[in-house]
């Protein structure tokens, strides 16, 4: 597999908030990371980077052979790193109230495990039909399971960006899973909502189905979602089904 990522502060925001990563152990297992960070002042960029560069640094000296151990592994280590947060929080009054979402894919040859905390979002490209693999942990999405909102309204609701679930907030750090495998050729994406909210899901497939590198990709789905505005900070991350082995951008 190939995987490429590149993240944007936007066109409205001063700094990025958000941070991404992808790591490998001995094992040959593979984890990438986004993180989208939110809080005031500069608390969401220091919640995100602590997430990304704990998991990160954590997993590479990790020995998990398989998934099933990996996805354990994961459980076990967002605990730990939701708790370094409400700590160092705790510590600083600027950084009250700071946390981030997560989405992140562990990888072994053609089997994945995505999981998420927040809004932040993980598709695949298989068979040329984009597929929503995540479920939005936001107050929008919830009117939506209810049937309070159609999937319509919800695109354009003014409180679309609460979310109900995060790192770092209180001292619940389940992410939710969804296992699969993939075939040559597959895409996933990992984006923060700074994508979603930006570039339509038909304008998101074409540039997945361009005939350009995945980094190249990156770069225009950054440009798609700045040309439209740039009212958050985006960071995209791509992996490419193709020969069955890893390789970090």
């Amino acid at each position: 597999m190939q995987i490429a990522y590149q993240s944007s502060k936007g066109m409205v925001r001063e700094k990025n908030e958000d941070a991404v990563g992808a790591f490998k152990n001995s094992q040959d297992i593979s984890l990438a990371i986004i993180a989208d960070g939110i809080g005031g002042n500069r608390a969401g960029e220091v919640a995100s980077k602590m997430t990304v560069t704990y998991l990160g640094t954590q997993f590479k000296t990790s020995t998990v052979a398989n998934l099933s151990e990996a996805k354990e592994w994961l459980s076990s280590e967002l605990v730990i790193a939701n708790q370094q947060i409400l700590d160092y929080a705790a510590e600083d009054p600027n950084l009250e109230g700071m946390g981030t979402t997560l989405v992140a894919a562990l990888i072994s040859g053609e089997q994945v495990v995505i999981a998420n905390i927040g809004d932040s979002r993980g598709y695949v490209l298989h068979a040329d039909e984009l597929l929503q693999l995540t479920e939005d942990h936001s107050y929008v999405n919830e009117l939506v399971k209810n049937g309070d909102l159609t999937p319509a309204e919800a695109e354009h609701n003014p409180y679309k960006n609460i979310i109900t679930k995060s790192l770092g907030i209180n001292a619940e750090a389940k992410a939710d899973y969804h296992e699969f495998q993939v075939v040559v050729g597959d895409q996933l994406l990992l984006c923060t909502d700074g994508l979603t909210n930006m570039v339509s899901t038909d304008k998101i497939k074409t540039i997945l189905n361009s005939s350009v590198t995945l980094s190249e990709k990156c770069d225009r789905l950054i440009k798609a979602a700045n040309q439209n505005g740039g009212a958050d900070n985006i960071t995209v991350l791509l992996i490419l089904d193709d020969t069955g082995v890893i390789n970090d951008a």
